[in-house]
């Protein structure tokens, strides 16, 4: 009897183990699942022999960091196989907004794909930035399969004094 409970008690302290570390890796991936749609230059191939591909449904996760000091907001996206011309990046209100289009390369030989798991076509990745920012002093570089966007922050608003006559 003692040994059925001790067994018992360690399935439990493994299904919460598991069950914790599921909930943590679906909180954290859950901005960086990004869906990609059928793209203008993005053809995708007929023929695929891989019984889970789904050629109208393509999910990825866009991996990122954001790191923010007194200064300014770095993101940093793990984007593998675009070009820099690739990329439509935007701030809008308190958000960084990256689009872009990851194009299909066919491979030169004839054959057949038994697995296709990476994602195609274009898509769209909001960041919320944590603190507002100068738009227009934003730069990227694309290096790696790394986009990075350095954002200044902009400073605290300065007070004006402003002499109120009383009517």
């Amino acid at each position: 009897m003692k040994a059925l409970t001790e067994l018992r008690q360690g399935l439990e302290e493994v299904w919460e183990s598991v069950s914790e570390g599921w909930r943590r890796l679906r909180e954290s991936a859950a901005g960086a699942l990004t869906r990609f749609r059928p793209g203008q230059k993005s053809s995708l191939p007929a023929g695929v022999e891989d019984d889970l591909y789904l050629p109208s449904s393509g999910w990825a996760l866009l991996a990122g960091d954001v790191f923010e000091d007194a200064g300014k907001i770095v993101v940093r996206l793990e984007v593998p196989g675009m070009e820099k011309s690739d990329f439509n990046i935007e701030v809008r209100d308190d958000a960084l907004i990256v689009r872009g289009e990851k194009r299909f390369e066919r491979e030169a030989s004839e054959g057949r794909y038994r697995i296709l798991q990476c994602a195609y076509g274009t898509f769209q990745r909001v960041v919320p930035l944590p603190a507002p920012v100068i738009a227009n002093k934003a730069k990227a570089t694309y290096r790696n399969g790394v986009l990075k966007i350095e954002l200044p922050k902009a400073g605290p608003a300065k007070a004006k004094a402003i002499e109120i006559t009383i009517g």
